[in-house]
């Protein structure tokens, strides 16, 4: 797994833990206040996006069976970010029941604390959760990739050896060639000495019958 993406993973996790800390407490404020929390939530999920992209960019940039673990991580955040910024407008529009609200306010700075560290405290561990889920989809990922890759190494092991088989072939027929080229010439060698000697025989045998006419002839003459 990438490294730089565990960065931005771990910075993401804290952020929107905190973010959903403040949202909290922003919904039990009112007025002024209730503005400067949810300006800073705001500038809080801008950063949170700015991670989903370094973590969307990094994602596509690996190799694609650990590309597809990370991309369905990433989906689970952005799903998570868009609670978060439905949070936000919820609050920002005031649609919080003002009896719920008074309620609240009455009852006290303790019980919007525990709240607060209750609901950070789910989202931690549903994060958490997920941290594991994905480390064991990593990692059968990356057993994946060394089976894969030795299985590589011996495919490539196999075709070194064919390859060197069929070089030795290769050399085989190159030498039969040579054999077969020198016995070519051979046998031409030894044709022509044939024909060769098929006419000097011929020639001693007509001047064999010449010369035992010529004898016949003068016997005869006799």
């Amino acid at each position: 797994m990438s490294e730089v993406f565990e960065g931005y993973e771990r910075q993401y996790c804290e952020l929107s833990a905190n973010l959903s800390k403040k949202c909290t407490a922003a919904g039990a404020l009112a007025g002024e206040q209730k503005k400067q929390k949810l300006s800073d939530v705001r500038a809080g999920v801008e950063d949170a996006e700015a991670l989903i992209r370094k973590m969307d960019l990094e994602a596509r940039s690996l190799q694609p069976n650990v590309k597809a673990v990370l991309l369905a991580k990433l989906r689970e955040y952005k799903s998570d970010l868009n609670n978060l910024k439905s949070e936000v407008k919820r609050i920002a529009s005031g649609n919080l029941n003002a009896a719920a609200r008074d309620e609240l306010l009455e009852s006290g700075m303790a019980d919007t604390l525990t709240v607060s560290f209750a609901d950070q405290r789910s989202r931690l561990m549903m994060t958490t959760e997920r941290l594991n889920q994905s480390g064991d989809r990593i990692k059968d990922s990356r057993r994946t990739m060394l089976e894969t890759e030795e299985l590589g190494v011996s495919i490539l092991q196999d075709l070194h050896s064919q390859r060197q088989a069929l070089l030795h072939a290769n050399n085989t027929l190159h030498g039969v060639d040579d054999n077969i080229g020198k016995s070519k010439k051979i046998l031409t060698a030894i044709s022509r000495r044939m024909s060769r000697n098929k006419w000097i025989i011929g020639t001693i045998i007509a001047v064999l019958i010449i010369a035992i006419a010529l004898v016949l002839y003068f016997k005869l003459a006799k």
